[in-house]
């Protein structure tokens, strides 16, 4: 049976535009990294490390391929597996498998992780449609040896003007413990880890006037995060940016923190330890934080 399939947005006419080859969904997540966010808390700040990944033993047909890994915050790893059309159990196995290479990744690149803790583990399967077993059985909270599973779909349209659409919907239940320090409560709102220090440092900001770069690193000193510091300068969170392609600050305008003397980024490498610091840090300047 063939399927067209048309959608309408504000008079604008969007016909399906699929990705005819896995590469191409590859590349296109790969400048795109953004879409492999799983949710607003623990795995929102996401960062590619790798593509095309080869192991050995990684596979139970021969050796194995890594399509994507990924770095959320700086807690956990992820292993993104692709698949053109619909993702289903056997995708499924096929990702656990490589699950189950974990430390022969970690052994690969000394880039991968160089954070204090070890890292925690979460799998992602993308595929243009998904299997209605694997769909119920991630949205009730899938984990392999302790590993969370995620599942997304994508769909891209383009539109009479060759204007590029893409829909993704995401199928995962992180069974968090709870006061495990992924969502916090201050001033009214609810943030993850990054957002939490950007409205912090913003808001203290705010309220001492004439705050200079100095003054501040006085109150959140570098190691309360650890390898990036608190803060940095913006002229440093950009070079940090352009020379390895990896966001580790908050870089957006709008996310920039004027000082006396310095426009700053706040970091966005976050994870359960450093995070208390952060928390323990606010609260003895009078800074309430609720973790939710």
């Amino acid at each position: 049976m063939e399927v067209f399939r048309q959608v309408t947005a504000n008079n604008l006419t969007l016909r399906d535009y699929p990705f005819w080859k896995e590469l191409a969904m590859e590349a296109y997540l790969l400048e795109n990294e953004e879409i492999l966010q799983l949710d607003k808390g623990n795995f929102a700040n996401v960062t590619v490390l790798d593509a095309e990944i080869a192991l050995k033993e990684g596979s139970k047909t021969g050796d194995g391929r890594i399509d994507i890994l990924v770095k959320y915050s700086a807690e956990y790893i992820g292993i993104v597996e692709l698949k053109i059309d619909e993702i289903d159990e056997s995708s499924l196995r096929q990702l656990e498998n490589y699950i189950d290479q974990k430390e022969q990744i970690l052994q690969m690149s000394g880039e991968y992780w160089i954070e204090d803790a070890s890292p925690k583990w979460v799998g992602v399967l993308v595929g243009k449609d998904i299997s209605n077993e694997l769909r119920d059985k991630l949205i009730a909270g899938y984990e392999y040896k302790g590993t969370p599973i995620a599942g997304m779909t994508i769909k891209r349209f383009r539109s009479s003007e060759n204007e590029i659409f893409v829909i993704s919907d995401t199928f995962f239940r992180f069974k968090s413990l709870s006061k495990d320090f992924s969502k916090f409560d201050f001033n009214g709102q609810e943030y993850n880890k990054g957002r939490l220090v950007n409205a912090v440092i913003r808001y203290y900001v705010e309220n001492k006037p004439g705050t200079t770069f100095s003054d501040l690193l006085q109150k959140f000193p570098k190691s309360i995060q650890g390898s990036y510091g608190v803060f940095s300068t913006k002229a440093i969170a950009n070079t940090i940016f352009q020379n390895t392609d990896h966001k580790r600050h908050c870089i957006k305008p709008d996310e920039e923190i004027k000082l006396a003397d310095e426009t700053i980024c706040t970091c966005t490498q976050w994870n359960l330890e450093n995070i208390k610091e952060f928390v323990k840090q606010a609260g003895q300047l009078g800074l309430k934080i609720e973790i939710k």
